[in-house]
């Protein structure tokens, strides 16, 4: 059983003395509170602490294996309110951080970056997971705050939108010619008795042009400000040579990610609203590589416009217009409601505005 903490500081001040009355002066309490505290403390350890003579005190053998634990004991004390101190000083401290490696290279980044430069001595912890597992980590308190995609989330877990995001559909030019030369044929034919009735965006592919006598090259049909590919919400029907989206993402090997995913639900729910049933479907579990693979001409890929930027830009890819675009959501830091959050955790959020 341990005493009274303050007994072991009179013990300690009184070994350190070597005189019970210098060390009453220091403690600022009398001699006989000090004499009564270390027979205190010796009664409960059973055994004594100090040899007492006319000339002061010596610690005795067992006082002595008594005073080194003490002495480590207190110098562990003064070492951690000396790290406290810097704690507050210096701006030291650790932060947990839980995000999915898509969000962390197209957002996290960003801020990390500069937050960096201005807090050298706050050490970061990076957890690469994706956003129902980034949630249950910061439930289980094995992160400190988590990048999410905005979705359920337990009690006690607030939520801080940063940024909007958008998902689509994505294929690079070269795919859909070659989607119309497998499929223009008989889509011909049923757009012919069809195309009155016809609801939806159209793209107008570089084949059918080819087949409808008309010399238009690759550079004019995707990057020409009036093209379908620029223009997404362009639903116009020019001729019969043309295919809607629907036509694509139905007939296509659609590149999504996998089903435990809140972005895949997101996408999936969409797919239902529409009506549309895609009947080639491949799971990649990264989004940069759904890029790489649309870019590549492997399928029609979804993925975050935002994320997809600099293929876009660049024409590598093209963005599949949508009637009803999907819904936009947002992505936000997450973090607990209810714990105190350290100095480094509370500086990071006003960092990231939240």
């Amino acid at each position: 059983m341990i005493s009274n903490l303050n007994n072991y500081v009179i013990f300690y001040t009184v070994a350190k003395a070597g005189n019970i009355s210098k060390a009453a002066n220091q403690l600022y309490i009398s001699q006989p509170a000090i004499s009564k505290s270390i027979s205190k403390l010796e009664a409960e350890l059973g055994t004594a602490l100090f040899a007492r003579s006319s000339k002061g005190v010596t610690l005795t053998e067992e006082g002595q294996v008594l005073y080194e634990y003490v002495e480590r004991a207190f110098d562990s004390l003064n070492m951690g309110e000396e790290n406290l101190k810097n704690y507050k000083e210096l701006g030291i401290g650790h932060i947990r951080i839980g995000v999915s490696t898509s969000l962390c290279k197209h957002i996290l980044l960003d801020y990390l970056k500069d937050f960096i430069k201005e807090n050298p001595n706050i050490k970061l912890s990076i957890d690469c997971h994706s956003t129902l597992n980034t949630i249950k980590l910061l439930r289980n308190e094995d992160i400190d705050i988590g990048l999410i995609c905005n979705t359920e989330l337990p009690k006690g877990i607030v939520y801080s939108p940063i940024k909007e995001i958008h998902d689509v559909f994505v294929a690079s030019p070269e795919y859909l010619d070659n989607f119309y030369e497998r499929n223009g044929n008989a889509l011909d034919d049923m757009i012919d008795e069809l195309s009155p009735h016809i609801k939806g965006n159209i793209i107008p592919l570089l084949g059918a042009s080819k087949r409808a006598g008309k010399n238009t090259s690759s550079d004019s049909l995707y990057n020409d400000s009036d093209s379908a590919a620029d223009n997404p919400t362009d639903s116009s029907l020019p001729n019969h040579s043309n295919i809607t989206t629907t036509d694509i993402l139905e007939n296509s090997n659609l590149m999504v990610l996998e089903e435990a995913n809140v972005t895949r639900t997101h996408v999936d729910d969409y797919l239902r609203s529409q009506g549309i049933h895609c009947s080639q479907v491949l799971e990649i579990n990264n989004m940069d590589l759904l890029i790489d693979f649309a870019a590549i001409g492997m399928g029609v890929a979804s993925v975050v416009r935002e994320f997809a930027h600099e293929q876009l830009s660049s024409g590598g890819i093209t963005e599949l217009p949508l009637d009803t675009p999907i819904p936009s959501r947002s992505v936000g830091f997450a973090y607990s409601g209810v714990k105190n959050q350290s100095t480094a955790i509370k500086k990071f959020m006003e960092w990231v505005g939240v």
